[in-house]
């Protein structure tokens, strides 16, 4: 009996660098098979698919890859289209873009074409997702909600998902958009669910369904509230919610996280790309800066 296939995913905070060294698209890339990968992009999501999918097949090619295919039903009806389906079939790596999620809960989830992206995930093929596409991944994703710190009674709204990444929700653009009140007030009222929030240009790299690893500049935030207290029962609409006692994990580049256990595995501290180029230009400023003094 053959043995299972090593199963990825790559979930994008959105926003990740596609010109300078990108990293998280170069992984995507790399697990995808390098130059022997067969890339479909899905833009689904967006309102400028075309504008979608010719950036993504422009820093695939320019990363390497030989085939970028695009994959776009534009109804719940075209998502059966054979042809469709058999290009996700054939593929090593599939790629959500942002915009909508819920054109893709509209179009794509428990479709023919939603079946072969399960499917893709499940022979080896890495699925990918950024912004819009990272939400999809769940099971139960965040479909609106009100950005703050502070978690509300029914500050957000869960619709289904894919099902790629079961016990956990995604948010993202998480830090840049101040959704951290959003996700905590969903884990609070559904504690069975872990919470991921996604910061942009950082990826949370999913292996064998709870193996994960960060990449990028920023951070992943794991919510726990599996252990907390809350007045979720009680709360009024709107309402600040109690919630005391849920556990949260910053996670930067370098860090591995067990989400079996809720529970960090390894990290090794490293310098995002950001960091290191502002070290550059702070070393480029005081050279240039003692060059003038001498110069006097």
């Amino acid at each position: 009996m053959a043995a299972a296939a090593r199963t990825s995913l790559l979930i994008i905070g959105g926003a990740e660098d596609k010109v300078g060294r990108s990293v998280v698209l170069r992984r995507f890339v790399r697990l995808a098979g390098g130059r022997r990968a067969r890339v479909v992009v899905i833009p689904t999501a967006s309102a400028f698919a075309e504008e979608a999918v010719a950036a993504y097949r422009d820093v695939f090619t320019r990363l390497g890859v030989g085939s970028v295919e695009a994959v776009d039903p534009g109804s719940r009806a075209a998502a059966s289209d054979p042809d469709l389906v058999a290009q996700v079939d054939a593929a090593t790596g599939v790629f959500m873009t942002g915009g909508n999620q819920l054109k893709l809960s509209q179009y794509v989830v428990g479709t023919p074409l939603g079946e072969a992206i399960l499917r893709a995930h499940r022979r080896g093929a890495v699925v990918a997702g950024t912004s819009a596409g990272a939400s999809i991944m769940s099971l139960f994703m965040i479909s609106m909600g009100e950005e703050g710190v502070t978690p509300r009674q029914r500050a957000s709204q869960l619709t289904a998902g894919l099902g790629l990444l079961p016990d956990v929700v995604v948010d993202q653009h998480f830090d840049q958009r101040a959704r951290y009140g959003r996700l905590l007030s969903i884990v609070a009222t559904s504690p069975n669910l872990l919470g991921l929030g996604i910061d942009e240009d950082t990826a949370a790299e999913v292996t064998d369904g709870w193996g994960l690893t960060v990449l990028g500049t920023g951070a992943v935030f794991v919510v726990d509230a599996r252990g907390a207290v809350s007045d979720v029962p009680e709360a009024r609409r709107d309402a600040p919610l109690l919630v005391s006692g849920a556990v949260v994990h910053s996670l930067p580049t370098g860090a591995t996280f067990d989400l079996r256990t809720a529970t960090l595995r390894t990290f090794v501290e490293r310098y995002p790309d950001s960091m290191v180029k502002a070290e550059v230009q702070d070393e480029k400023d005081t050279s240039e800066a003692t060059a003038a003094l001498r110069a006097h």
